[in-house]
């Protein structure tokens, strides 16, 4: 008998130990991971949904500072150092934080990034950076809080906060071109391929600089290869293109547009065909 009670009261001890109820959260977590450039942007946080509530100016008050989310705080980390609405901040792990009012918004990027709601112990040493935005409002009803980002581009994008009629803008500005002018440097200088001289190339292309050099690089790209690539050769109509060099140009879309039927990409056939319209006027 005595073994049997015991047994039972490790059953009741065990079972006491690891049940849990388990409800979805109010506010459920999320990550969002976004590459800008060279550059990546990680945010954790908290969703929370209005549910029948005023939010701006009322769940969320103005002038009091908010932890940018639910629970525990949200972060925003950045891998290189970025400059946050036309102002450095060094790559790292940051705690969100905003003040909201009706014509703009304080945001911080606070160095304890585990402090969860840090109003109540607010530290002005450890505030890495402090930006103010002006907020857009808009009609259409967003319930959940959410982070976004757009307006991507190889030097930066836009971090949004957005939630209810409310829109806050931060402009962020990455280091794409010290990085990629120094991947470029380094590898052309020790033993380069083809796929090589194409991404310089076509980078110098993109971001309209040295349009000679961007040439040279995808002549060589070109000739590297064993098999003609119908991708280079729109690149370096396109190049040629950009220099005025038309004939040239028309040539080399034309080599691109017999490959790309060849290889049945018909999204290649289209775009060199519009190319070889526009050019031929």
């Amino acid at each position: 008998m005595r073994l049997t009670n015991y047994f039972l009261l490790l059953n009741f001890i065990c079972f006491g130990a690891f049940a849990q109820v388990n409800t979805p959260p109010a506010s459920p977590r999320a990550k969002i991971s976004q590459q800008l450039g060279l550059t990546q942007v990680e945010v954790d946080y908290s969703r929370p949904s209005a549910r029948g509530r005023d939010i701006m100016g009322g769940l969320v008050r103005y002038g009091d500072i908010w932890r940018t989310g639910a629970n525990k705080n949200t972060t925003v980390s950045f891998s290189d150092t970025v400059d946050v609405a036309g102002k450095p901040l060094a790559g790292g792990k940051y705690a969100l934080y905003t003040r909201p009012s009706a014509d703009k918004w304080e945001v911080y990027f606070y160095k304890k990034n585990n402090m969860g709601n840090a109003s109540s112990n607010w530290e002005l040493d450890q505030v890495a950076l402090t930006v103010v935005v002006k907020p857009v409002y808009f009609e259409p009803m967003v319930e959940t809080f959410t982070i976004s980002f757009s307006d991507l581009n190889s030097n930066g994008g836009t971090l949004n906060l957005i939630w209810e009629h409310t829109l806050v803008p931060i402009s962020l500005k990455v280091p794409t071109e010290s990085k990629a002018l120094e991947s470029i440097d380094k590898t052309l200088s020790d033993k380069p391929k083809a796929g090589d001289y194409y991404q310089a190339a076509v980078y110098y292309l993109d971001e309209n600089m040295d349009l000679k050099q961007a040439q040279g690089w995808m002549e060589k790209a070109l000739d590297m290869r064993k098999k003609p690539a119908y991708w280079m050769y729109r690149q370096y109509a396109l190049i040629l293109a950009k220099r005025n060099d038309k004939k040239a140009a028309l040539k080399a879309i034309k080599i691109s547009l017999n490959l790309a039927e060849k290889a049945g990409n018909k999204d290649y056939v289209i775009m060199n065909k519009a190319s070889i319209a526009e050019w031929s006027k």
